[in-house]
């Protein structure tokens, strides 16, 4: 769809609703909002209770994968607007909302005056014809049709829209915005890539977690409060050089405490698109001058593993958990969170794989590792292995048998007991310094470290950047910055996956793009101790928030800049240094939405007692000005995961004409350690603390040191 086409959709559309034509009618002249697409159609039409009241409109787009689902509230709660989620990759419509509590899409909406409008953008196979379907032209085609199905509904009136989607989704929701004009009002796409996040955040992060691995205990406590400082103290040079080089490029240090689980994130999925993209690199790495692996280091021989085995037993998908194979992977998490999240989207494409049990399994790392069939009827069958159980090789999914429906099952065709393979993890060893030789242009300035003083690449390049192949797939086309809605970008300081110079990046093009309007339709708010998942549980919530409630306000003061011309909060006051992005400590001079927290026991960012003497903690909770009040504060004491809740209340928090407040315990500790304190506060704009929505959250540490 192009822009053309979209402003001649939004002036039938005005038409038919001025006009009050028939569903019929309306539904014939809806295609005009996309050629290429059939009819619109509904299949189901019905009122439901659960969870809440609402109409449910499910249907789609005759002769096409497209697919959507509506969630309308009684008329007495809509406000005319509504809000449409864009997930990172294609998922089930009528899966992909999330459940209660402040995830819970539907009910904001609903709480926020509109409806709910969700699609399955295609499919993953639709990707493989046509990108820009997925991209957005099935999110702006259910768009403009459900205003047609609210204006049946509620009566002839001007439908506000606003989509909002993170990481693959912000592509998505980056590529409609700036490819059609009339869809949508405003967007808020949050934790942003650039088109160069793909593969290199991830092949850098891989490069850390090998070299790094028995190191970062050490990193994470000299960046904790009442730490050194200095992350770099007790390696040795190679350790020096990769943590300069990760950090560089931009993977937060302080994000490190989430070392044990961190893991590959969506790279198993798309590494077989890497290689297929730059066959020559994984051979080049091994032969060339400038490549680490012709001339390897220690860690890097140590860390290569090129064994042959013997099959003793094939296990189809089917065979996986049972019969004493490898269990199938834990399932994840069964409410509706689970599907259409940032960091759940793609988890959920993993089928149940297939497998081999063989006699030995070589020791080292082998997560990735290219296995091949050497002989039998399957001889040169080849496949990324998966997870190694015992003696079980499971087989990897890949990005290419997902989009045919394929599965590890694949794998198993012709292979036979007492069949050879060889395990060689030369190619994953390699994909993890692929970044080196990917060096963009100057205004991607987290590969300056990679550049000699003159500019040029310090180490030889590949013929193509790769990244941009990945990014015009995900949004239809490389980002741009020039859009003709409304726009608030919400990146995670924590982030491991889209690193948050990024948002930088593309506030770059947005004002080269926009110039002097940049202020009147571009925001930028940075979120500390944010990671890159939108979910409300945190993995471990003594170092990290959710961003949910923040992405809600984002939503709120998005409709009141469109509808009402209330500007929302200023940029957060932000620098980009070596890779880094750093915010002024003080909640006034930061700006953005989020309130700063600060902890001290007994006035220091650490302190030593002695088990059984009382310690004196103390926090400031500062919202920036004119973002709301704080609502909400919960000490974690011991450094666990639970909270105990202290009630904000004039005698615990005294409140400033800024909203400032401070909030105080004593504790006394029975045993001798290492503790972090924590204090989690939120905010609200109305300064409602029985509001489930728009809390924006911030949590502060502090040290205490038990003798």
């Amino acid at each position: 769809m192009n822009k053309v086409t979209t402003i001649r959709a939004s002036l039938v559309l005005a038409t038919l609703i001025l006009l009050g034509r028939t569903a019929i009618g309306a539904a014939q002249e809806a295609a005009a909002t996309d050629p290429q697409l059939g009819l619109p159609f509904v299949d189901t039409d019905e009122w439901r209770d659960t969870p809440v009241r609402h109409r449910y409109v499910h249907g789609g787009f005759k002769g096409s994968p497209v697919l959507f689902s509506i969630y309308f509230p009684p008329k007495e709660q809509y406000r005319g607007r509504f809000f449409q989620h864009v997930t990172p990759t294609p998922i089930d419509e009528k899966q992909g909302t999330t459940g209660a509590g402040t995830g819970d899409q539907v009910g904001f909406a609903f709480a926020s005056g509109g409806y709910f409008l969700i699609t399955n953008e295609g499919t993953m196979a639709s990707l493989r014809t046509d990108r820009t379907l997925g991209a957005y032209r099935a999110n702006a085609a259910s768009a403009q049709y459900s205003r047609i199905l609210a204006a049946q509904m509620y009566g002839p009136h001007r439908t506000y829209g606003y989509a909002y989607g993170g990481s693959g989704g912000a592509f998505r929701t980056i590529g409609g915005i700036e490819n059609t004009t009339g869809v949508w009002d405003g967007v808020v796409p949050y934790v942003v890539g650039s088109p160069q996040a793909i593969p290199n955040v991830f092949t850098a992060r891989m490069l850390a977690l090998r070299v790094l691995k028995d190191k970062f205990p050490a990193i994470v406590d000299a960046m904790e409060p009442g730490g050194s400082g200095n992350p770099f103290a007790g390696l040795d040079q190679e350790q020096k050089d990769v943590l300069s080089e990760v950090t560089a490029l931009g993977f937060p240090l302080k994000s490190w405490s989430d070392y044990k689980t961190v893991g590959l994130g969506a790279f198993p999925i798309l590494f077989e698109s890497v290689i297929q993209k730059d066959p020559g690199y994984f051979k080049d790495f091994w032969k060339l001058p400038g490549y680490a692996g012709a001339s390897p280091s220690e860690s890097l021989s140590r860390a290569r593993v090129q064994r042959t085995v013997v099959i003793r037993k094939v296990i189809s998908r089917e065979q996986v958990g049972t019969n004493g194979a490898a269990p199938a992977p834990a399932p994840q998490p069964q409410g509706e969170a689970s599907r259409g999240g940032v960091d759940t989207a793609w988890q959920q494409l993993k089928a149940p794989p297939a497998g081999f049990e063989v006699g030995e399994v070589p020791a080292g790392d082998l997560e990735l590792a290219t296995v091949t069939v050497t002989t039998g009827d399957a001889a040169g069958t080849s496949f990324p292995l998966g997870k190694v159980d015992g003696h079980t090789l499971l087989v990897g999914m890949s990005l290419s048998a997902m989009m045919s429906g394929g599965g590890g099952n694949d794998a198993l065709k012709g292979v036979r007991p007492g069949d050879q393979l060889t395990i060689d993890n030369s190619d994953i060893l390699a994909a993890q310094y692929y970044h080196r030789h990917q060096v963009p242009t100057a205004d991607f300035h987290g590969w300056d470290h990679l550049r000699a003083t003159d500019g040029n690449p310090l180490y030889p390049q590949r013929p193509k950047l790769i990244g941009p192949e990945f990014s015009a797939a995900a949004g239809g086309t490389t980002q741009s910055g020039r859009f003709q809605a409304k726009m608030i970008v919400l990146e995670s300081l924590w982030d491991q996956d889209a690193f948050p110079w990024q948002a930088d990046w593309y506030a770059s093009k947005v004002k080269a793009a926009l110039g002097e309007r940049t202020d009147e339709n571009f925001r930028l708010w940075f979120m500390d101790h944010a990671l890159h998942g939108d979910v409300e549980e945190q993995a471990d919530p003594t170092h990290t928030i959710s961003y949910v409630g923040a992405l809600q306000q984002a939503l709120r003061d998005l409709s009141a800049w469109v509808e009402k011309g209330v500007p929302p909060p200023g940029n957060t006051a932000y620098k980009v240094v070596n890779g880094q992005v750093e915010v002024p400590p003080a909640a006034a001079q930061r700006r953005g939405i989020q309130p700063v927290v600060s902890v001290l026991a007994n006035g220091r960012s650490r302190e030593e007692v002695r088990v059984g003497q009382a310690v004196t903690l103390s926090a400031i909770i500062e919202p920036p000005p004119n973002t709301g009040r704080v609502v909400s504060a919960e000490w974690n004491l011991e450094g666990d995961s639970g909270f105990k809740l202290a009630s904000v209340t004039p005698t615990s928090c005294r409140v400033s004409t800024g909203g400032r407040c401070t909030v105080s315990i004593k504790h006394a500790y029975a045993k001798p350690g290492t503790y972090f304190v924590v204090l989690r506060a939120a905010s609200q704009r109305e300064g409602d603390p029985k509001s489930a929505y728009a809390r924006v959250q911030n949590l502060g540490r502090v040290r205490v040191v038990v003798r």
